[in-house]
């Protein structure tokens, strides 16, 4: 994959990784926010990554890997710590997942877990780019960008939906958050 002559990030691959690096550190300053004022952050966040990460538009063509960052450990305690805020809203019914073809009960997922995973990802993909080379660091949003194809942007719109329920219904907006 080559992006231009100097074989540096586009100008669109560093505004997505600047956007996941701003998601991340949302994730990790968690307990800083009530449920309404963290909720409102995500609504506004995760729309600009996925329109980012749309934008990328990214032909993969290479071996490279991003090796795992976050540990097992650091996952669940952000996993708890979002399932501790969202509290009662944590769980919404989903409806974009293969099982629910063959189901006659819903199937219910949680906004925490969501997120954690989304957490995961960004947190993976902006490690590996800080460490990798300039001549691989495309490469890293790349593979970021195909796994966004496959997984993550599914992710992402499912549990928008359900923080814009949220946010909008839930809770009772009342437009000065």
């Amino acid at each position: 994959m080559t992006n231009n002559e100097n074989n540096k990030l586009s100008p669109n691959e560093l505004a997505f990784i600047a956007l996941t690096n701003e998601y991340c550190q949302t994730i990790e300053r968690i307990h800083d926010y009530d449920r309404n004022t963290f909720v409102a952050t995500m609504v506004k966040l995760l729309p600009r990554i996925f329109i980012t990460a749309d934008d990328l538009e990214m032909n993969v063509m290479t071996d490279a890997y991003i090796e795992p960052a976050l540990k097992e450990t650091q996952y669940e305690q952000v996993r708890q710590a979002l399932a501790q805020v969202m509290a009662d809203e944590d769980v919404y019914l989903e409806v974009f997942l293969d099982d629910m073809k063959y189901s006659d009960t819903p199937i219910s997922a949680m906004v925490s877990e969501n997120l954690a995973d989304l957490y995961q990802e960004f947190y993976n993909m902006v490690q590996a780019v800080q460490y990798a080379s300039s001549d691989d660091q495309s490469d890293v949003v790349g593979l970021c960008y195909e796994n966004f194809t496959d997984y993550w942007g599914q992710t992402l719109c499912n549990v928008l939906r359900a923080l814009h329920h949220i946010k909008y219904t839930a809770i009772g907006y009342d437009g000065n958050l």
